[in-house]
């Protein structure tokens, strides 16, 4: 009798969690940003659905190249919900890359995000570096047309168009907004002390100043 009691305990433990944690999707099939209304910690505020037209749901930006004229040869254009009210709590979101020859996708993470990225013109060099839990092992791959690599949640990726023409890549995020963190930005882009980031990553510090001049640092 006690391990019955025990074990029904433990599954209504388990409903109650799962009930839990799909309550939003329950109680609305969609929560339309809105975004005249406050924030909150989960994102943007529904619209009242009333006022929810079928345009909220269509995005038409990705048609557009993006500008590479820049330091990475390389542009990024988002579909996020903070550009695409519709996918607003639906934990998914788009965005299109162009790259010149040469241009780079520069070395970067998306905290708790898985990442599909999709070869739709040309080729790019891409891969990812494991966590030193999986001993910092390295995946690459040079991708044609019609390809698509999967970049597992949260780690370390990056891109190069290796090709003679101009590459067009689609990359799919399992968030609407999701978070980026450019290591090249992180160390060289801000006022985190030279000395500091020497100690850190055993760069000579003239080497260092000149990356901060390069990526708008200081310190």
């Amino acid at each position: 009798m006690k391990t019955m009691i025990s074990s029904i305990i433990t599954l209504l433990g388990t409903l109650s969690l799962l009930i839990c944690l799909c309550h939003a999707t329950v109680l609305k099939d969609f929560c339309v940003a809105d975004y005249k209304a406050p924030q909150h910690a989960g994102g943007y505020s529904c619209k009242d659905p009333e006022n929810v037209k079928a345009d909220d749901f269509v995005f038409s930006g990705l048609a557009t190249a993006g500008n590479t004229s820049n330091l990475f040869k390389g542009a990024f254009t988002s579909a996020f919900s903070n550009e695409f009210p519709g996918v607003n709590g639906l934990g998914v979101s788009l965005s299109r890359g162009d790259f010149a020859p040469g241009g780079v996708i520069a070395m970067h993470s998306h905290p708790g995000v898985t990442e599909l990225i999709l070869v739709a013109k040309g080729t790019l060099t891409a891969g990812f570096i494991t966590s030193v839990t999986s001993a910092n092992k390295v995946y690459v791959k040079t991708l044609k047309e019609g390809d698509v690599i999967a970049i597992p949640q949260g780690l370390l990726h990056f891109g190069v168009n290796t090709g003679s023409s101009d590459a067009l890549v689609y990359a799919a995020f399992s968030d609407e907004n999701p978070a980026i963190q450019v290591l090249d930005l992180a160390l060289f882009g801000n006022n985190l002390a030279t000395d500091l980031i020497s100690d850190t990553t055993f760069l000579d510090p003239e080497v260092i100043k000149k990356l901060k001049g390069v990526f708008g640092g200081s310190g």
